[in-house]
C-alpha cells in the first residue's frame, strides 16, 4: 500500500494484538491496521430548529417553576414593610430573620411541625406495607378470583362512598379527634396499588417464583427475601407519593381533628395566618398596618417552612424515581 494512500483513507495503527512472525528470527514485525476515523453527523437546519426550540420550552418551564420559587423565598428574608409594598423580586430587601424568628417562636407551629412529621413517617409506612400486602397477591396469576378483586380495587378510584359516609365510618371506628384518623382512612391509594402490582407483574418472573417454591421458599418468605430487594425502586417511588400526601394532608386533619395539640402543620398554618389577618383583634390603625406587613411575611415563611421537607427527602429518592416511574413502560 502506497503511502499517499495511507495518509488519505486513515491513521496507521499499530495494536499489540497484532503481532505476526517477521523474517528475522525471534523477532516480531507489527501489521498495520486501517480505521477510518469516526465522523460527526451532520445536523441539517431543522434539525437546528427543532434543539433550539426544544431547550428554549425547556428553558420556558424552568423559568415558570424556578421563579416563583426564588420571589417566596426571598420574600422570607426581607423586611415586613419591603414584602407588602411589592418591592421584593428574586433578591431579599433589608435582609432580616424576623419571619422565621416569629413563625418558629410560636409552639403551635413547632407542635403543628412535629406532628406532620408523626403523620408523614408512620402514616407512609402502614400504607406501604398495606399496599404491598394488596399489590404482591394480586401480582400472581395463580390467585383465584385475581381478576374481580382488581376490578374492585380499581372500581374504588372511579368512585367512592362520599364525604358523609366516610366520616360516619371514622367516627363509628372511635377514631375521631385520634392522630389514626389522619392515617387509617387514606393508608391505601388505587394508582399506588396499580403501579406496586404491575411491578411485582412485569420484573419479577413466574419462574422465579417457581424456583424458589421448588427449594422450599413460601410466600412470605420469598416477597421479604427476593420480591422486596428488588422491588426498591417502586417502594421508593409509593413512598415519596404517600409522604407528600401525608405532609401536605389539610382537609381530613379540618374534619376529623378538634384538639389543637394535633392538628398538623398545614392546618396550624392557615390559624395563624387567619388570626394575623383578623381586624377586630387590632386596637388603632398603626397596629392594625403592622399586623398587615406581618402575616404578609409569615405568608412566605410558613410556605418556604412547610416545603422544605419535602425538598431535602426527594434528593435521596431521586435515582429511584426515575427507574419507578417507568415501570411497566419497557418490557425486555
Amino acid at each position: 500500500m502506497s503511502r499517499t494512500h495511507d495518509t488519505a483513507v486513515a491513521e496507521v495503527e499499530w495494536p499489540d494484538e497484532e503481532l505476526v512472525r517477521g523474517s528475522r528470527p525471534g523477532r516480531p514485525r507489527r501489521l498495520p491496521v486501517l480505521r477510518r476515523a469516526p465522523r460527526r453527523i451532520q445536523e441539517t437546519r431543522v434539525d437546528r430548529m427543532f434543539l433550539f426550540c426544544t431547550y428554549l420550552l425547556l428553558l420556558t418551564f424552568l423559568a415558570v417553576v424556578l421563579l416563583p420559587l426564588l420571589n417566596i423565598l426571598a420574600s422570607s428574608f426581607s423586611d415586613p414593610t419591603a414584602v407588602s409594598s411589592g418591592q421584593v423580586l428574586f433578591w431579599p430587601v433589608d435582609f432580616t430573620w424576623q419571619g422565621y424568628k416569629v413563625a418558629l417562636s410560636d409552639p403551635q407551629i413547632v407542635t403543628g411541625f412535629l406532628n406532620s412529621v408523626f403523620y408523614t413517617v408512620v402514616g407512609t409506612l402502614v400504607s406501604v406495607a398495606l399496599t404491598i400486602a394488596l399489590a404482591f397477591p394480586l401480582s400472581r396469576k395463580s390467585l383465584f378470583g385475581r381478576g374481580p378483586v382488581m376490578g374492585a380495587v380499581v372500581f374504588t378510584m372511579l368512585f367512592s362512598g362520599g364525604l358523609i359516609p366516610t366520616y360516619l365510618v371514622v367516627q363509628e371506628l372511635g377514631m375521631l379527634n385520634t392522630r389514626w384518623a389522619l392515617v387509617v382512612p387514606q393508608a391505601i391509594g388505587v394508582w399506588q396499588v396499580v403501579i406496586a402490582s404491575t411491578y411485582f407483574r412485569t420484573m419479577i418472573p413466574d419462574e422465579l417464583y417457581e424456583a424458589a417454591q421448588l427449594d422450599g421458599c413460601g410466600d412470605l418468605r420469598f416477597l421479604w427475601k427476593v420480591a422486596l430487594p428488588l422491588a426498591k425502586p417502586m417502594i421508593a417511588v409509593i413512598a415519596l407519593m404517600y409522604a407528600i400526601v401525608q405532609w401536605n394532608g389539610y382537609f381530613d386533619a379540618l374534619l376529623y381533628l378538634r384538639d389543637s395539640d394535633l392538628y398538623p402543620i398545614q392546618l396550624v398554618l392557615r390559624n395563624v395566618l387567619i388570626l394575623n389577618n383578623d381586624a377586630s383583634s387590632a386596637s388603632n390603625a398603626a397596629e392594625l398596618l403592622q399586623r398587615q406587613h406581618m402575616a404578609d411575611l409569615l405568608k412566605y415563611s410558613l410556605i418556604v417552612i412547610a416545603s422544605v421537607p419535602v425538598l431535602l427527602i426527594y434528593p435521596f429518592v431521586a435515582r429511584y424515581f426515575t427507574k419507578g416511574i417507568m415501570i411497566g413502560a419497557i418490557k425486555g
